[in-house]
């Protein structure tokens, strides 16, 4: 893995290493679906409990805003429609991400209105903080900082590598996982995740000093 993709990896908001509620861990998806295509509709509730979370921080990070919760409850009666054309032996969570970057997109093309950084970073953060109340007061400064500009940096991404890093790196998406929620080539998902962190590389240090700048004009 490269320089940037490893400091990605120990990125503030990412849940490595960890089970969130809502991830889709311990769920046995393939028997729940199996349940609802033979007509136990209510099995349905257990998928929408294991991916909920998931699928919110999917739908904020891409932009959903306030509309997050709208999108993922409308993402997943569309799943649910859907679930006829599901194909077995497949992975119910990068199947159901495809589905709510699609919606995040419809909902964040039709309000025409821009994402926001202060929404998305509480829906990255992680439940526990990642810096203990004793901490050096200039190091939680520092690290709070650098979660501030990733985000930032964000919004200077296209659409295409926005989405590959959030999926890849801020999800905790394997490369395979990535591709197919996206429904690109993994020779796709490699070539625009390398671009886009070359293009954060560039960003971060740029939306530090301007939030920096800011706060010293101020």
């Amino acid at each position: 893995m490269s320089a940037r993709g490893k400091a990605l990896e120990a990125a503030p908001g990412r849940t490595t290493g960890r089970a969130l509620e809502g991830d889709g861990i311990g769920v046995d998806e393939a028997a729940v679906i199996a349940r609802v295509r033979a007509g136990e509709a209510e099995a349905y509730a257990e998928l929408v409990r294991a991916f909920t979370g998931m699928a919110l921080r999917a739908a904020t990070a891409l932009g959903a805003g306030a509309d997050a919760e709208d999108v993922v409850q409308q993402s997943f009666f569309k799943a649910y429609r859907a679930l006829g054309r599901f194909r077995d032996g497949s992975a119910f969570k990068p199947w159901l991400l495809a589905i709510v970057a699609n919606e995040t997109r419809n909902t964040v093309r039709s309000a025409a209105r821009r994402r926001s950084v202060t929404v998305r970073e509480a829906a990255l953060t992680e439940p526990e903080p990642l810096i203990p109340e004793s901490a050096d007061p200039a190091v939680a400064t520092l690290e709070r900082e650098r979660r501030a500009a990733l985000l930032s940096a964000l919004d200077g991404l296209s659409e295409h590598h926005r989405l590959v890093v959030t999926y890849r790196y801020l999800l905790d998406m394997d490369e395979e996982e990535t591709a197919q929620a996206l429904g690109w080539p993994r020779g796709t998902v490699k070539s625009r995740l390398s671009r886009a962190l070359r293009r954060l590389e560039r960003l971060v240090p740029a939306a530090s000093a301007e939030r920096t700048g800011g706060e010293g004009r101020g």
